[in-house]
């Protein structure tokens, strides 16, 4: 392991070229995103890196001069993020609309194109783990594993947002625009190439700790829109001011600092990282790059390319078979208004009185299954809103939280397990009837228990474990066991 010094010297991948690299933040994404990349990628990312680190420097940040005014500064935010929603929460109570999410369409949207970085969170601290017993690295460390909710399921964070897209059908993401990969790519480079970026990943870390508004107002307005919350809630007492990741995240920066050589190399360097947050495409220009009528477009579109030969000649609109509109993608606006125009479709109108909409969801529906949930919400909306209209109308309906009140009143949700808290090695009798009757996820923990329980010593033991808490793996069913052994050998 290097030591603390040469942990801030620049990543040698990224000094040794002289050229800018052309790839995209996509590519890199895609490149670190099963786990750590050969030697020729890597260099790629280090490279782009660098270049995001050249763009960083040229903004300005709100960071105080003087570190011993960083706790103030945390807290002047914290009530001034307070004061903000208090307002927004009045506005709300007296009439305003939703000021982010025009209909439950806009919000889903925004969850999926908000999931390159949400499905790799907190992965910019991963590859401090090897220093799990240097205690200046403690804080980043804690907050590390708490994000990936010290290895219990319900509250991994890439687990439960992965939860969160399956159940509306958003896991679509692939295709987002590039910007949205910038801060998803950040994360999984500095992941990978700590050794050379500990500055950067300490001044990332306190950026993106800072408990912000627009994390406020999203899980307010999920919840109206009967969509969980929790993924967001969760964000906001974890990163507390406090005791929370933003606190942490002060300690680290004062214990690391301590024993730099250059300390005010090592700010400079800080920074950087800061800044990095502001780069890309973030929550609100997410939100705000909504358009419902250009998002049902790209659905059809995307359908049209297997269901352009699936229809009869018998199925016309505006004297076209379906078959001569998708035949060209281009053709979609237009083939909207003209099921407009021939009343299959009827705007401003709840999306049940439409004929199309009944050949989606209806009891002998005719197209059943094409369109998924998602899908579906996106045509309902854009069906339900009158045309240049913003806001999508719809009945109230039970916010999730009181849909979730009303499961408890009846005795629909699970009962947490009772009983003791188990051991850090279980052990299971070594019959070949006991392993038959293991499924293969079952068998694989058991492996892992037996594969640490046999190791010689504490740090081939941690060794072990944080290979398979990795951004990659860490969310898998022995990624989250090997979290919990990290955890209790780590103490």
């Amino acid at each position: 392991m290097t030591t603390l010094a040469q942990a801030y010297d620049a990543c040698p991948a990224a000094a040794d070229s002289g050229t800018a690299t052309t790839t995209t933040a996509k590519a890199v994404y895609l490149s670190l995103n099963n786990g750590p990349a050969d030697a020729a990628h890597n260099a790629t990312a280090c490279q782009w890196l660098e270049q995001r680190l050249h763009e960083a420097r040229a903004l300005n940040d709100d960071l105080p001069a003087d570190l011993e005014q960083l706790e103030d500064w945390i807290a002047r935010r914290s009530v001034q993020v307070g004061g903000e929603y208090r307002r927004y929460l009045q506005a709300r109570h007296d009439g305003a609309p939703r000021r982010y999410f025009s209909g439950k369409g806009h919000a889903l949207y925004f969850l999926q194109h908000a999931a390159p970085t949400k499905l790799v969170d907190g992965s910019w601290l991963y590859g401090l783990l090897p220093r799990w017993d240097d205690a200046d690295f403690r804080p980043l460390i804690d907050t590390y594993l708490e994000e990936l909710g010290d290895g219990v399921a319900e509250k991994n964070h890439v687990v439960l947002y992965k939860k969160l897209l399956a159940s509306h059908r958003c896991e679509q993401w692939q295709d987002a625009p590039d910007e949205h990969f910038i801060q998803g790519a950040i994360q999984l480079a500095l992941a990978y190439n700590a050794e050379h970026y500990l500055p950067e990943i300490v001044g990332y870390n306190l950026g993106y700790e800072q408990l912000p508004l627009h994390l406020l107002i999203t899980a307010y307005e999920l919840n109206e829109l009967s969509i969980d919350p929790y993924y967001f809630t969760l964000h906001v007492t974890v990163d507390n001011g406090g005791t929370g990741h933003a606190r942490m995240a002060v300690q680290a920066l004062r214990q690391l600092m301590a024993r730099c050589g250059d300390p005010a190399a090592f700010l400079r360097r800080v920074h950087d990282g800061y800044r990095l947050n502001d780069l890309g495409a973030g929550t609100t220009a997410v939100i705000a790059g909504f358009d419902l009528q250009a998002e049902l477009v790209r659905i059809l579109a995307a359908k049209a390319v297997v269901g352009q030969n699936m229809h009869s000649d018998y199925c016309r609109v505006g004297g076209r078979s379906i078959n001569d509109w998708l035949a060209d993608p281009q053709q979609i606006p237009a083939m909207l208004a003209a099921l407009e125009s021939a009343g299959w479709i009827q705007r401003g109108q709840p999306a049940e009185n439409s004929r199309f909409w009944r050949l989606i969801q209806s009891e002998r529906a005719e197209m059943f299954g094409v369109f998924n949930a998602y899908e579906q919400q996106i045509l309902g909306d854009w069906i339900a809103s009158a045309p240049g209209q913003e806001t999508v109308p719809a009945p109230r309906t039970p916010s999730w939280r009181a849909r979730q009140r009303t499961l408890d009143t009846l005795g629909l949700h699970h009962t947490p397990r009772n009983g003791p808290p188990r051991g850090v090695i279980r052990h299971h009798p070594a019959t070949a009837a006991a392993n038959e009757q293991m499924d293969s996820s079952s068998a694989e923990l058991r492996q892992l228990e037996m594969q640490v329980a046999a190791l010689g010593s504490k740090q081939a033991a941690m060794d072990l474990l944080l290979s398979l808490m990795s951004p990659a793996r860490h969310h898998s069913a022995s990624g989250l066991m090997a979290t919990r052994l990290f955890r209790q050998l780590m103490n």
